[in-house]
């Protein structure tokens, strides 16, 4: 059945606050999920454009045994280093942006879903957010993302903490949400999400 109008809804973040538990419950209800992270990790394989101007910058030790990049080497890299990360960014972003922007324009031809959903940790950084039809951004306490992250992650509570402190403010996406999730729990968050949904058609 084609759909009259598709809604392109872009999720966002910090780290441990649940945008996959949201787009899980997102997919129940007719919703495309474009992965942003998983695009980045597509776009820099052995072969791909982004992945010889990674070499290009930051030489081939981050090279792993199958001449893939290692992500973990690289983001020993860049994680603590404003000017290398800037970079890493001005390498990977456009690609990112192009895949994302691509995709979109083939889901709405095929007319199949209601719902178009960016999940991007970096929407506004990305001026993807001017793309979209509504912002959602998703949020919880710190305690409740420390939780999360070190039972997913197995990282110690101080280098988490490092990460999220890295990462945009809740403060900063709220200027540019449509509508914010609290997701300290999975009690009523189908229920809230699908309320929401009514409202954007």
């Amino acid at each position: 059945m084609i759909q009259n109008k598709t809604i392109i809804i872009g999720l966002t973040g910090g780290t441990g606050c649940g945008k996959s538990t949201v787009c899980s419950i997102l997919e129940k209800y007719n919703a495309y999920i474009i992965d942003a992270d998983k695009i980045g990790h597509n776009i820099i394989k052995k072969g791909n454009k982004a992945y010889f101007e990674i070499i290009e910058h930051f030489g081939k030790d981050i090279l792993n045994i199958d001449n893939e990049i290692d992500r973990k080497k690289l983001g020993n890299i860049v994680f603590n280093d404003k000017e290398k990360l800037s970079c890493l960014d001005n390498i990977t972003h456009k690609y990112i942006i192009k895949e994302i922007k691509d995709t979109i324009n083939i889901i709405k031809e095929k007319g199949e879903y209601k719902y178009i959903v960016i999940d991007a940790p970096l929407l506004v950084k990305t001026n993807l957010h001017k793309i979209v039809d509504k912002v959602w951004l998703v949020h919880c306490s710190l305690e409740t993302r420390l939780k999360r992250l070190i039972k997913r992650d197995n990282l110690s509570e101080d280098i988490l903490l490092k990460r999220i402190n890295k990462q945009i403010p809740f403060e900063e996406n709220k200027k540019y949400a449509d509508f914010i999730i609290i997701n300290e729990d999975r009690e009523n968050l189908e229920e809230v999400i699908k309320q929401q949904l009514k409202k954007e058609v």
